[in-house]
Order: C-alpha cells, then sequence, then structure tokens
C-alpha cells in the first residue's frame, strides 16, 4: 500500500476531487495548509488580479510568505499509484511555478478503527 500526498493550488480543489472520483479513487483526505517552494515570490493584487513577481534578490524577505495550499491524502494499492499520480498531474499542470509536489510513502499497515480489519480490506 502506498499514501499520496499532493499539494496543490487552491482553486484546483474540485477539480482534483472531481477527476480521482471519475478514476474510481473517491476516498480521499483535503487539508488547507500554508507553505512556500524555494522560488522567492512576490504577489501583488491590483483590481482583484494577482501578478507574481520573481526576485533574485536574497535581501527581500517580503518575499518569503506562506502561500495558502491544499493536501490531498489518499491511500492506494500499489499498482494504482500511477494512475492516481498521472491524474493529479494531468489535472494541475500549468507548467507555471506553484503547480504543486507529490509525495508517494510505503504504508506498513492500514486498520480500521470500527471493525478491525486491515489491510486492504481497511481501505
Amino acid at each position: 500500500m502506498k499514501e499520496i500526498n499532493a499539494i496543490i493550488r487552491m482553486n484546483m480543489v474540485s477539480k482534483t476531487a472531481t477527476n480521482l472520483k471519475k478514476a474510481g479513487f473517491p476516498c480521499f483526505t483535503c487539508r488547507k495548509v500554508l507553505g512556500r517552494g524555494k522560488k522567492m515570490v512576490d504577489l501583488k493584487v491590483s483590481n482583484g488580479e494577482i501578478s507574481i513577481n520573481r526576485h533574485q534578490a536574497e535581501n527581500l524577505s517580503e518575499q518569503h510568505r506562506l502561500i495558502s495550499k491544499r493536501l490531498f491524502t489518499i491511500m492506494v494499492n500499489d499498482q494504482d499509484v500511477q494512475e492516481v499520480v498521472d491524474i493529479i498531474i494531468s489535472t494541475n499542470q500549468t507548467h507555471n511555478p506553484g503547480d504543486g509536489k507529490i509525495f508517494v510513502k510505503d504504508v506498513t499497515e492500514v486498520i480500521r478503527i470500527r471493525t478491525s480489519e486491515t489491510g486492504v480490506l481497511a481501505l
């Protein structure tokens, strides 16, 4: 079993959830998170439009703001990992900084509290 964590843009949550459900992966958790990537990004809002200016200067401490994102967590069988990763990428890829990250981890055990079922049955 694998745990897939995907950090995505806030405005992509509904589309990502819909595409995962359509593909047969309706069970996931989505949480609000704050974070930032390696690049320094300056967000400016003007007339309701957001523009992004990148700066290379290290002394621009204002560029270290945390950005609101969403964290999807989904547990899948090993053979389903690539399909889920492909869905997340195809749904969220804009080829711009901030598209997100995907992390895949091994899961050694899952136990359903209500029934004490373990492994795949607990999913």
